[in-house]
């Protein structure tokens, strides 16, 4: 870890055979956990009422040695893994989803890409700003016409013109899109070979004919701000190419396995929130004299939330150990999609289920707005159509079986 970062012992992070974290596992997670409830829990309300986005939270998150966790260490980052990457944002899901959400967004989907795919030079420039929280990372990807069909949709295209592409087209539903100051962007580069003809590139916030358009009003998540892109001849350097021409379908769908083991681990922590929600408010609230937890429907409820949480975990945490061993050019096929697709299926349908269930315990109170419960209920839908819809999911899975 570099100097001015707090130091983790962040050790090999390897799942191991007793289906338990290792100490320095837990001790990650603990860090994580204690450090969202002391810092970003108080700041819940405010991101939720006026879609806000704290300012200092990146590069807090930095100092603590969250971002870059799994960059090479001479570019700011933490030469970890994706298991660590996963218990960090379980731990900040706990206390607040939309912090985590962000955090996965910009670590994940932009920051990893980068540190897997670009040049030398390209992470050199871009590593160091993302590793400590100076700069806010976004991936584009999806587009008005290209939620599920991704790749097959995409109207966003690019032109080598000299030393640079123009992009022209528009992505929708992007997370930081407000905030960010580097996105991870795709684009046709040759519109007749289909999926074999996409590109990514990194565009800065400054890059000429970029602008976000609009920022989106959304249901829950409502701190991690969400933004329409627009790119308009928008110029990018040649050298901002990363991977190889026509051959970023690749980052795409590694890209996308890694994303949904990562994005998975946000439906456990905000489980494990909603749970604990509902034994304390089971605990606390009386009806006919008695605590309500006395009763046995409730107790039926808090004993399926449990299960849910821990199978939950036990399937999210052996997929992070697979992603562990997934080399640079891995991903998008095989084992790890299937495995990686039934992970987050699973997670965000129990996530949706558990939290439901404890917006039924909580009763009436459960129902109004500012209740920490609610917010998790309507932000948990979410999770069963970002990353890939649970249909998509299900595809995925069943055409790994049957290949």
């Amino acid at each position: 870890m570099k100097e001015g970062r707090r130091e983790l012992d962040l050790g090999t992070n390897i799942f191991p055979g007793g289906f338990a974290l290792t100490s320095e596992q837990q001790e990650i997670l603990d860090t994580a956990s204690a450090f969202a409830r002391d810092r970003f829990a108080p700041l819940q309300q405010r991101m939720d009422d006026e879609e806000w986005w704290p300012p200092e939270a990146m590069p807090e998150l930095g100092r603590m040695g969250f971002l870059g966790v799994t960059a090479p260490a001479r570019f700011g980052g933490a030469d970890s893994d994706f298991f660590t990457s996963g218990l960090i944002a379980q731990g900040l899901a706990r206390w607040n989803h939309s912090i985590a959400l962000s955090y996965v967004a910009h670590e994940n989907l932009c920051l990893n890409n980068i540190a897997r795919n670009a040049s030398e030079e390209v992470k050199a420039r871009y590593l160091p700003g993302l590793c400590d929280g100076s700069a806010i990372g976004a991936l584009g990807l999806t587009e008005p016409g290209a939620g599920s069909d991704a790749l097959g949709s995409m109207a966003t295209t690019a032109r080598r013109e000299g030393g640079k592409y123009l992009l022209n087209g528009r992505k929708l539903y992007i997370t930081n899109g407000p905030v960010a100051d580097v996105i991870l962007v795709y684009a046709r580069t040759d519109k007749e070979a289909g999926t074999k003809g996409i590109s990514a590139f990194i565009v800065e916030k400054g890059f000429k004919g970029f602008k976000v358009a609009q920022k989106l009003d959304k249901m829950g998540f409502r701190g991690s701000t969400t933004a329409e892109l627009v790119f308009d001849d928008c110029e990018v350097p040649a050298e901002n190419l990363v991977g190889v021409e026509n051959r970023g379908v690749g980052i795409v769908m590694s890209g996308l396995d890694l994303e949904r083991a990562v994005v998975a681990m946000l439906n456990v922590g905000m489980a494990e929130r909603a749970l604990d929600l509902a034994i304390d408010y089971a605990r606390t609230r009386t009806q006919f004299g008695r605590p309500i937890g006395e009763f046995q429907l409730v107790q039926g409820k808090l004993a399926e939330m449990y299960v849910g949480v821990e199978t939950m975990k036990a399937l999210c945490y052996r997929t992070l150990a697979e992603c562990n061993a997934i080399g640079e050019d891995g991903g998008g096929r095989g084992e790890i999609h299937k495995l990686t697709a039934a992970a987050i299926l699973h997670a965000a349908e129990t996530c949706t289920r558990v939290i439901s269930d404890s917006v039924q315990i909580h009763g009436g109170v459960g129902y109004m707005r500012e209740a920490e419960i609610n917010r998790l209920y309507r932000a948990s839908k979410l999770l069963e159509i970002g990353a890939g819809t649970s249909e998509i999911r299900k595809l995925i899975i069943a055409g790994e079986l049957l290949r």
